[in-house]
């Protein structure tokens, strides 16, 4: 909204306020579900401790030499790829969260209900990912911080912020890849294959797990310019380097533009299905 149409509108700020009120409701909502299950919630952590140990087990043979090396210091394999799989879960969380959102409210009965209700769609979408946005961040740290303690790795404390911004400078792209495929679980009831080609592309074509020395020359291409590479390779230097804020702004200014474009193309995409769908009357139907 811009600021004409806020002065054609004088309530716009008691109306902002009253959107915001609803969004710690679906907070609340969210993590008494995320508790309720608990074998799923500590399976999650156990599998993130399964992919270290695994990547630990494969980097036994690795060449070290193919292993970047970050502010000077030449690292090693485990923590090039314990803070690969710290992004990597970061991003998987942060794009099935509102596709898996969508779908629970179709299969329950509650999505037409609840966008009946005087709630506009931004707030809805904001309220059903709020809970990741203060969790997945957490979990991400919590996740590393145990890596170091258990792994012996290396991590920079002052250089904590840096990493936050180059991943806050990414949300928007996932954010965005998401609402594409919540549009497609409006239009065809199904969004979950959207979101695992878009992952798993997205983890093939990055040093997510493996360095870019690694691949063959037409991987490598698609690597270097994939954005998910740049938000490794900032994290990495961040917290395995000791770069600062003022170090990563070429990765911020890099991957900036590609948050932009997915964000809008994303809002599009998820206004006009639910306009096409309530039109159809169908968006209740799943």
């Amino acid at each position: 909204m811009n600021a004409s149409d806020v002065a054609r509108n004088p309530h716009f700020f008691a109306e902002l306020i009253e959107e915001g009120r609803k969004i710690p409701a679906f907070f609340r909502r969210d993590f008494l579900t995320l508790w309720s299950y608990r074998l799923a919630f500590f399976s999650d952590w156990a599998n993130l401790a399964i992919q270290v140990l695994l990547f630990t087990l494969i980097g036994s043979i690795v060449d070290p030499d193919v292993v970047p090396s970050y502010g000077g210091r030449q690292v090693g394999y485990v923590e090039f790829v314990a803070v690969g799989i710290a992004v990597m879960a970061f991003v998987q969380v942060a794009l099935t969260r509102m596709v898996s959102a969508i779908r629970r409210e179709q299969m329950i009965g509650t999505l037409e209900a609840v966008l009946a209700t005087p709630i506009r769609p931004f707030t809805f979408q904001l309220g059903s990912v709020m809970f990741d946005l203060v969790y997945v961040p957490l979990r991400t740290a919590l996740f590393l911080v145990l890596s170091s303690v258990f792994l012996a790795i290396e991590l920079h404390p002052t250089s904590w912020p840096a990493a936050l911004l180059v991943l806050m400078v990414f949300i928007p792209f996932v954010w965005g890849l998401g609402e594409i495929s919540a549009a497609a679980t409006l239009t065809y009831r199904q969004g979950a294959g959207f979101v695992g080609l878009a992952l798993t592309g997205m983890t093939i074509f990055s040093e997510g797990y493996f360095p870019v020395a690694v691949f063959p020359d037409w991987i490598r291409r698609f690597a270097e310019l994939n954005p998910l590479t740049a938000v490794m390779n900032g994290v990495r230097e961040a917290l395995l380097g000791g770069a600062g804020t003022g170090d990563l702004l070429e990765t911020v200014l890099y991957v900036a533009p590609f948050s932009i474009v997915s964000l809008v193309v994303g809002s599009t995409a998820f206004g006009m299905a639910l306009r096409r769908e309530r039109k159809k009357g169908t968006l209740g139907q799943y």
